[in-house]
């Protein structure tokens, strides 16, 4: 299997081991442990290739990917995709919140933290985790839940993938499979300087049954719309929309209004999954931005780029940040920069995808999400981890004391 982005088709692992039990992991890490680099890969969508080390072991979980109902809970094997996890919950009339992508796996999406279309209403994937099963570096199988390994727990629940040990089942607490109504919205480009703070007050401002994403592909001109979903009817959603054109002060010139059931939900924000090379980075907005003109500045002075700017608050917000690893639970919205990537262009994309997330920086969009991994982000243990950085270090010395897992932007590079 090739990692999820093209631009590391040229890596070149000495060996894949196909993994279908913990035993098949703990005997991948005492052969090794110390003598190459080991990666696990569930979904293979580390943005910097991670799971796809040169002249590494890579530990392939795709073998353990069953998906088994405990009544409410949901017992998952590492290397189920989201899309099968997502059937396999809903045929039980349950749900899970979790990512768009189809293909990216469980594993990755819970590390980091797990944002989605149902993080406001229901919270980050991770924050539904009761227990994970793990192979920790010294080949230990351990039990990480809040009575056993508290403090693995702890970091398992947004501390990034890659680093601890290799996970190899995770048990959720699922809930009632909800109806939800999905939207599109465009408004014609005179509109666009007073959508951004329209967006960003009316997302700060809605019932945490309300998601939505306001993408902006950059250039002179640029293309801005949004999108999102409802828990709740298409009546309910109606009125939402209703509130947002009237903050806006333009009639869209075009809209939409569809409503599904979870899984018809899950898969038309799935979206298709076209293999591409891409350079990317992310950015935390805490607070409105003050002066959209200086975005749409921004945006026009970068094209090829796309920002998605993803809407949080609602459940997310009701743990504290310290309470798990994941440290952004007050943040207004995540932002994704993104561009488009070939081998050829990768310095230049990487340059200006760099010089846009400066550009956030200054306009007040600090921090980053681990899931949109960027080592050249600057500090970036701060950004991502904020004041749970110094604690997940010392999780990553406890159970990783000899740097077995490394690479860019995993914690044992910070030590």
């Amino acid at each position: 299997m090739r990692p999820n982005n093209a631009l590391f088709d040229e890596r070149r692992p000495a060996a894949i081991a196909r993994c279908s039990t913990p035993t098949d992991v703990q005997a991948c890490l005492s052969a090794a442990a110390g003598r190459v680099p080991v990666a696990a890969r569930s979904g293979g969508h580390s943005y910097v290739g991670n799971s796809a080390p040169d002249g590494g072991l890579v530990l392939d979980l795709s073998a353990m990917s069953t998906v088994r109902m405990q009544g409410g809970n949901a017992v998952i094997g590492a290397g189920a995709r989201l899309a099968d996890v997502y059937a396999a919950v809903a045929s039980a009339g349950r749900a899970l919140p979790g990512g768009s992508c189809p293909t990216v796996g469980v594993a990755g999406l819970t590390l980091g933290g797990g944002v989605g279309v149902l993080s406001r209403a229901y919270g980050l994937t991770c924050d539904h985790l009761v227990e994970a099963q793990i192979v920790t570096a010294d080949g230990t199988v351990r039990t990480a839940s809040a009575a056993s390994e508290p403090d693995l727990f702890w970091a398992l629940r947004g501390g990034g993938g890659g680093n601890f040990g290799v996970v190899t089942s995770f048990t959720f607490a699922t809930f009632p499979a909800p109806s939800l109504s999905a939207f599109y919205i465009r408004y014609p480009s005179a509109a666009w300087s007073a959508l951004i703070p329209a967006w960003q007050h009316w997302v700060a401002n809605a019932p945490r049954q309300l998601w939505s994403m306001l993408h902006i592909d950059a250039g002179d001109p640029a293309d801005i719309f949004a999108v999102g979903s409802y828990v709740g009817s298409a009546a309910g959603l109606n009125k939402l929309l209703d509130t947002l054109t009237s903050e806006v002060g333009y009639a869209p010139a075009a809209s939409s209004v569809r409503s599904f059931g979870y899984l018809d939900a899950m898969r038309y924000f799935a979206g298709t999954n076209v293999r591409e090379g891409f350079v990317a980075s992310s950015r935390m907005l805490a607070k409105p931005l003050a002066d959209p003109q200086r975005l749409l500045n921004l945006v026009h002075a970068h094209p090829g780029l796309s920002l998605l700017i993803d809407s949080a608050g609602g459940a997310i917000a009701d743990v504290a940040p310290q309470d798990t690893a994941f440290w952004h639970r007050q943040a207004l919205a995540t932002v994704q920069i993104y561009g488009k990537a070939t081998t050829a262009t990768r310095a230049a994309v990487t340059a200006q995808v760099a010089a846009m997330g400066a550009g956030l920086s200054a306009l007040g969009a600090d921090g980053g999400y681990v899931n949109y991994l960027d080592p050249t982000l600057p500090d970036w243990l701060k950004q991502y981890y904020g004041g749970n950085a110094s604690r997940l270090l010392d999780v990553a010395r406890r159970y990783d004391p000899d740097r077995v897992f490394t690479g860019p932007g995993l914690l044992n590079s910070a030590l």
